[in-house]
């Protein structure tokens, strides 16, 4: 399958399914083991309200291509909004992790690795 025909909405699937991923074998490597203190430590990456604020420190560094795709999956219509972060914080989210879901289909883990880094700066 051609990876332009993907809908964001799929991008945005896998793509949160990579940033688990990545907070997870963080918070393995740092040392934690207890499920509750993993989650808790989990949710300062994960939450819609905190992948808004680490798309805000990365969006000066997009490509072209990755803007876009930001836009298509922050532009989708059928989001389920959930109480814990405004519309605009989830729709922003939502293309955060669509970048991460297109990287992870071209194989491009350097620039997944790039990205995440300096998305969450501040928590690693």
């Amino acid at each position: 399958m051609d990876i332009s025909q993907i809908g964001s909405c799929a991008l945005a699937y896998l793509g949160d399914a990579v940033i688990e991923t990545l907070v997870r074998e963080h918070l393995v490597l740092k040392g934690y083991e207890k499920s509750g203190k993993l989650n808790d430590e989990a949710r300062k990456f994960v939450t819609a309200v905190n992948q808004n604020s680490a798309y805000l420190k990365i969006q000066h560094l997009l490509t072209e291509l990755e803007a876009d795709i930001f836009r298509r999956a922050r532009n989708s219509s059928h989001l389920n909004i959930p109480r814990s972060a405004s519309a605009s914080e989830y729709k922003t989210a939502t293309g955060f992790e669509a970048i991460f879901g297109y990287l992870k289909l071209q194989k491009n883990e350097e620039r997944i690795n790039e990205l995440f880094s300096l998305a969450y700066e501040d928590i690693l």
